[in-house]
């Protein structure tokens, strides 16, 4: 094996070189490797300086994730790179770090324990580490502030988002942007600096603050993650780290930030959002359609529909700078949607997040027609339409006439049957499920639908567009609700239940939010209409087995025209500014109606109202595996994750029941069977695998293994 790291030179200036593709990770060789090339250059009176660059297309993405997985299951001990960076801080010669693409995680601190940090005016840097439950456990908390200060180094290891290199330059984390190649800069710049002290980061102080300004910064900072980070243990253990560095010496420090790294990542949440780490990597892998399989080019996309989801999903191909033509059936629909287009840009600009000039050249890109005949040149065409089966087959049918051969056909549908709208076209080889999630230019989940006849180029192809979109796409197989909503409906139709039983709709939302998910799922009904979902109750009432439970509140909510966000009023009531409260009159009505059917009222605990909820979701999905509409466990914990707001922190569903353990979920399901009948029947692997002891996470290698 070749070594990651070598060293060599330009005259006086040893060039570190860290080789270990693809994005330079951190690994116990990359420590040894640099090890030993600070001890060369040392040994080498004739060097000057040194200069420490990555090769490839970054600089380090971070450190090996394997590895924290290797050291929490017993499988290797705990690696420390701090000696290392306390080795490159005391070389007797200045080194400079020489920054491109990323410098993230393990990568910033090394590059904070060089003497000098030169970058790529494109460059981007950050400590990322809370989004995987820990915290920097190589000096990041006690280096960054004393480079940064104290709010910087805050914000930066709470919030997990890189900065710019001109922002990192502002800082005071850079000292200077190399135009042109950075390798000559680099080379240059330690040159210059050659001969002279080496500033040493930890004897860096002058950033530190004071005790009253600190106070006040961390108590800001902890009211913040407690607000948006809820649940999240890592980015207030990153604050207290923090407040360390400037209250105890340089090395009490890092010891003491050692100890706060170990508790976060030997903790669960840790180990959960590691695992949707690699659950998100991992949908990518497609058994039977290899890397290999050639992929189509798509210059162009075409949409039909400019209404709300139509017009997002146009702003997501613009955003990626590809053109797009926006269908409907007449101008005004069209003018509707060009106009929520620009809204929502105007927002975007408002906060910062694009400038009016990058606005500009997106709206250039996103064309207008009436006419099917504009989709001629079109690579890629996407149905957007509403949720009847018969427009959608009539759309296909006119897209199969209008579209050039090879074109890809895309259904934007959540739950219709794609094989019978894809029968309508002479193409089924080019028909595929593209089912783009609300707003879908905000979410980053892509749900691929495959029919019986979807080809491998189709699918290859939209796996790969996902990623210039910057969509996490997660392919499935055809079945009413596909994956996602197939778990959402019975998740949302038990929080109805609970209701009817005697919770109130906000104790069932407050329950859930508590325990980790973004929204309840009774204001996600709202949020979506009660139309909606009252549409889709109305299309399965054919599925209903005799006796089974049916649902009625939301219904004679729909009914009554009490349709959600939409219209101000639905389980909650809305302001102009759609804030949410609480309903009398909800309450009163579910009370009437539920006690007219005869559903006996009682008080419900939020213990309860958690497991019903989250327990239909995991033997759904327990279903969906046996059934083979979804690849692996981790795939439908991606797809609840991106998708439907359950807590990153938990790992999603399957992963949240295998750490319940699937005895004692079992056991529960079996509880409500009992209760609740026929909807609660346990699905027969969460039985197989509860009784055999074992979990979701073996049976996904089991078939991993079987298919290689």
């Amino acid at each position: 094996m070749n070594d990651p790291v070598r060293v060599s030179k330009d005259k006086d200036v040893a060039i570190i070189t860290i080789d270990n593709p693809p994005v330079n990770a951190i690994s116990p060789a990359v420590q040894d490797g640099i090890g030993r090339a600070i001890e060369q250059v040392n040994a080498d009176a004739s060097v000057k300086a040194a200069v420490l660059i990555g090769a490839g297309r970054t600089f380090i993405a971070g450190a090996d994730i394997n590895e924290f997985v290797k050291m929490t299951s017993g499988k290797a001990p705990r690696t420390n790179f701090l000696p290392t960076l306390l080795q490159i801080e005391d070389c007797r010669v200045p080194v400079v770090v020489a920054i491109h693409g990323n410098a993230l995680g393990g990568g910033l601190e090394l590059a904070q324990a060089c003497h000098y940090r030169v970058a790529k005016p494109d460059a981007r840097v950050g400590q990322p580490e809370v989004n995987l439950g820990i915290i920097p456990g190589a000096g990041g908390t006690q280096r960054l502030p004393r480079l940064a200060g104290v709010a910087k180094a805050v914000e930066m290891c709470t919030t997990g988002k890189p900065i710019s290199a001109i922002d990192a330059l502002q800082a005071g984390i850079l000292d200077k942007l190399i135009e042109g190649d950075l390798l000559e800069g680099a080379v240059a710049f330690a040159r210059e600096v050659a001969g002279q002290p080496a500033p040493k980061t930890r004897e860096r102080n002058a950033k530190l603050g004071n005790a009253a300004e600190n106070a006040a910064t961390f108590a800001a900072a902890r009211e913040t993650v407690r607000k948006k980070q809820r649940g999240l243990p890592a980015p207030l253990a990153a604050i207290d780290a923090i407040e360390v560095a400037t209250k105890l010496p340089f090395e009490k420090g890092c010891e003491e930030e050692a100890r706060i790294f170990d508790q976060c990542l030997y903790s669960e949440q840790s180990k959960a959002l590691i695992h949707v780490f690699f659950a998100e990597r991992e949908v990518a892998k497609i058994p039977d359609v290899p890397k290999e399989t050639p992929v189509l080019p798509v210059n162009s996309v075409a949409i039909v529909g400019a209404g709300t989801m139509g017009s997002a999903i146009a702003m997501v191909f613009a955003n990626a700078g590809i053109p797009v033509t926006l269908k409907d059936s007449d101008q005004a629909a069209l003018d509707r949607g060009l106009a929520n287009i620009q809204k929502n840009y105007a927002i975007s600009v408002q906060r910062g997040r694009f400038t009016q000039e990058s606005v500009n050249e997106r709206l250039k890109l996103i064309a207008t027609t009436l006419r099917y005949e504009s989709f001629a040149d079109a690579d890629l065409v996407i149905e957007a339409v509403f949720e009847n089966i018969a427009l959608k087959k009539e759309i296909f049918a006119e897209l199969n006439s209008a579209c050039k051969p090879g074109a890809i056909l895309a259904s934007n549908t959540s739950t219709l049957d794609l094989d019978e709208i894809a029968a309508t076209t002479t193409r089924p080889e080019s028909v595929i499920g593209t089912h783009f999630f609300s707003p879908a230019n905000v979410m980053r989940l892509l749900e691929l639908v495959r029919g019986k006849r979807t080809g491998k180029e189709a699918i290859a192809t939209c796996m790969q567009l996902a990623k210039k979109i910057g969509k996490v796409a997660v392919l499935v197989r055809n079945g009413w609700g596909f994956a996602g909503n197939r778990m959402f409906m019975p998740y949302l139709t038990e929080a109805q239940f609970l209701v009817e039983e005697g919770a109130s709709p906000e104790e069932v939302d407050k329950a859930l939010t508590a325990w980790g998910m973004a929204m309840g799922p009774l204001a996600v009904s709202d949020l979506g209409g009660l139309d909606v979902a009252y549409r889709v109750r109305q299309e399965r009432r054919h599925a209903l087995k005799p006796g089974e439970r049916e649902t009625f509140v939301e219904s004679k909510l729909c009914e009554m025209g009490r349709l959600g966000q939409k219209n101000g009023m639905g389980w909650y009531k809305y302001d102009e500014d759609r804030r949410a409260s609480v309903d009398p009159e909800v309450t009163a009505l579910v009370r009437k109606w539920s006690i007219e059917a005869g559903v006996p009222q009682r008080k419900v605990s939020a213990d309860e109202i958690v497991d019903r909820c989250v327990y239909r979701l995991v033997n759904e999905g327990a279903q969906i595996l046996d059934d083979g509409v979804a690849l692996r466990a981790g795939d439908l914990d991606t797809i609840y994750v991106n998708g439907y707001g359950f807590p990153a922190f938990r790992g999603g569903p399957m992963w949240y029941a295998d750490a319940v353990g699937l005895k004692k979920v079992s056991e529960r399901v079996n509880e409500f069977h009992r209760q609740h009948g026929a909807i609660w029947r346990p699905a027969p692997l969460l039985e197989e695998l509860a009784k055999l002891g074992r979990t979701f996470a073996d049976f996904q290698r089991e078939a991993a293994h079987a298919g290689s």
